[in-house]
């Protein structure tokens, strides 16, 4: 049977389930990632778990997202993080020596293998022929402790890629009109492979652009061959013993086939605020920018700053406009200063911060209230920049240094100016010296893990009742994004290994109000959440789904979750219901009751059932989506529960 490369990487990492599409499967991980906004809950889960060293080919953890050291908390983590890293055998990258997904395709990222990480922008690594996908932190604890993963079994869609991409143009318009197309649900429950002749023209880190924001389709992943580009890159990172050759055999199939002629697109742009409102630059070329940023993971390439130094050499940018650059890794950096394109971006007026994810993720480099940030970063949610109220869109590098020069949107084909071509260095950088390398076992096993003040364990949780009477404390809208469950920025991230602390931010973009209300539920059995479609979209962080629980959530009753979200709010114990009928999403109001009886039992015997709405002689029919081995992950109170009982068991 002629498979594709998605269908070839699952098979060859399969250890339990079938590969039918919707069908729970179990995958062999070979590599994790994990950041540290995220990773000290996975170090902590670590160490509860009584690890002795990761069982994974090669796992990393990376300083990339809280590098702002304005007190003490951020490096009392870094610390621990270093620590835990050496104890563990874990690779670890210092704080400056980048984010996560660049540095990781530069140095350990392997075609043919699979890659877990608690950050959903992991995907990025599909551009190098693997399956890489973004988890809660739990799961990839659990990769690193040896165990698989679980997902359900993907449809593959396949995007053959036609001609080559005109001037001023490049991969982020790419991935923006796949957005165009479908919007932030198309890709769920999909693996997007990208396929066709179109591919000659994509360089490894184009593709790497592509795939980073497969995570905005909702996508389980992206894939990409490993074929004579990826060699050339990995020869040139002195890794070419790593590459192999995987492409789709002849022949092979997709559960969904689309087309993209590349000689078709034009310059896009997402508005304000989600990626997938993207319309063409030239329907709001003039509006005013306060901001124009370029960087982050989603455009992390040397050509991507190359090509902005070029476009404002020789020039200044407007008056009143922040030109913010953000170098991705240490690395590109340092190539960057070599080709005298740092100069080149200085000299216009750009603000150059250190390697790191940083405005991306609301961590510095916050727009002013009322005015327009222009970003090459992968999104746009309500908040995420760091200022409450903003307005941020997201363009490619050439919209961004087009704009940054006349102060408004511009379309970058109305510059006066050649376009300008730019390649990779020919002998880049190798630059290792702030990426440890794991310690020898005998010298692991005697390192003392490092904690600061900021560092709480993770409370017990738990078992899931019987009985449920819970008041609907939230309800919202579609598109509910883990950014406005729990924010990211300099406020928030620095108590990501505090869950009391943390747990003050949680829904207050929603409801300032949540955090006192939902602690008043926790002695009284909890409380349930109402959505819309695609609730929890984005950001991987765990915190989204533990800080609610903290707080009292049991149940979150939705018309449909985003797949990492979901995973989340098992793994932690709260039980995640969907509407069976959509209109029953109108009965309900905030301060409504729901009710079950023998709800242990309903949730076993079968995938639907009913609760009732207190005092409105009302019934809700609601449905689960847990496998076997999920509801007893539930019914035990959450997965840290659910080893405790195994190993007790063993």
């Amino acid at each position: 049977m002629a498979l594709n490369i998605t269908q070839k990487l699952i098979k060859d990492h399969l250890v339990s389930g079938e590969m039918t599409p919707g069908m729970e499967i179990g995958l062999k991980i070979d590599q994790t990632l994990t950041q540290d906004a995220t990773g000290t809950l996975v170090m902590l889960e670590l160490e509860a778990m009584e690890l002795d060293r990761a069982k994974t080919e090669a796992s990393a953890q990376y300083v990339d997202h809280n590098i702002i050291q304005e007190d003490s908390k951020n490096p009392d983590d870094h610390l621990f993080l270093h620590s835990a890293a050496k104890r563990f055998g874990l690779y670890h990258s210092r704080p400056g020596n980048g984010v996560s997904h660049p540095v990781h395709m530069q140095r350990l990222a392997k075609p043919g293998k699979t890659l877990l990480g608690s950050d959903s922008h992991t995907c990025a690594n599909g551009c190098m022929g693997m399956l890489a996908m973004g988890a809660g932190g739990i799961d990839v604890a659990m990769a690193i402790a040896g165990e698989p993963f679980y997902v359900k079994m993907p449809k593959v869609w396949g995007i053959k890629l036609t001609g080559e991409l005109p001037d001023w143009v490049s991969a982020k318009d790419v991935i923006l009109e796949l957005l165009r197309r479908h919007d932030v649900k198309g890709g769920v429950g999909k693996v997007i492979e990208y396929y066709g002749p179109g591919l000659e023209s994509l360089s490894a880190m184009d593709r790497h652009v592509i795939a980073n924001m497969g995570a905005e389709l909702g996508a389980t992943g992206t894939v990409f061959p490993s074929d004579k580009e990826i060699k050339r890159f990995l020869k040139e990172q002195d890794r070419e013993e790593d590459w192999k050759e995987l492409v789709a055999d002849k022949g092979a199939t997709y559960d969904i086939d689309e087309e993209l002629n590349l000689s078709e697109i034009e310059p896009l742009i997402a508005k304000p605020s989600s990626p997938g409102n993207v319309v063409p630059v030239k329907e709001v070329e003039g509006t005013p920018i306060y901001q124009s940023y370029v960087g982050s993971s989603a455009n992390p390439g040397f050509r991507d700053f190359a090509v902005a130094a070029e476009i404002v050499k020789g020039k200044h940018i407007a008056g009143g406009v922040s030109f913010d650059i953000n170098p991705t890794s240490r690395q590109m950096l340092t190539d960057l200063v070599k080709e005298s394109h740092i100069a080149s971006l200085l000299s216009s007026g750009g603000r150059l911060h250190q390697a790191g994810c940083n405005g991306c993720i609301g961590m510095g480099q916050a727009p002013a209230s009322g005015r327009n940030s222009l970003r090459t970063t992968p999104r746009n949610f309500p908040g995420r920049s760091g200022t409450r109220e903003d307005s941020v869109f997201l363009c490619s590098p050439e919209t961004a240094a087009a704009s940054a020069l006349t102060g408004k949107i511009t379309d970058p084909r109305s510059l006066d100016m050649k376009y300008p071509k730019v390649k990779d260095p020919k002998h880049p950088t190798i630059d290792v010296n702030l990426l440890d390398e794991p310690l020898p076992y005998e010298e692991a096993r005697n390192v003392q893990l490092e904690k600061g003040p900021n560092i709480a364990s993770i409370p017990e949780m738990d078992e899931m009742p019987d009985k449920i009477e819970l008041p609907i404390l939230l309800k919202m809208g579609d598109n509910i994004s883990t950014d406005e469950i729990l924010a990211g920025g300099a406020r928030v991230l620095p108590y990501r290994s505090n869950l009391p602390e943390i747990s003050k931010f949680t829904f207050e973009i929603i409801d300032e109000a949540y955090h006192k209300r939902g602690k008043e539920t926790v002695d009284k059995g909890g409380h349930a959440i109402v959505g819309g479609f695609n609730y929890g979209q984005g950001s991987s962080r765990e915190h989204a789904a533990l800080a609610p629980r903290y707080l009292g959530l049991r149940v979150a009753l939705v018309k449909d979750f985003a797949r990492i979200h979901w995973q989340n709010l098992v793994n932690f114990g709260v039980l995640p219901l969907t509407f069976v009928n959509e209109a029953d999403y109108d009965e309900l109001e905030q301060g409504d009751v729901i009710e079950a009886t023998g709800l242990r039992d309903k949730v076993k015997q079968g995938n639907e059932f009913s609760v009732q709405v207190k005092g409105k002689n009302k019934e809700i029919k609601v449905r689960h989506a847990l496998s076997e081995r999920q509801v007893d992950i539930m019914l035990k109170g959450g997965i840290i529960n659910w080893v405790k009982d195994r190993r007790i068991k063993s």
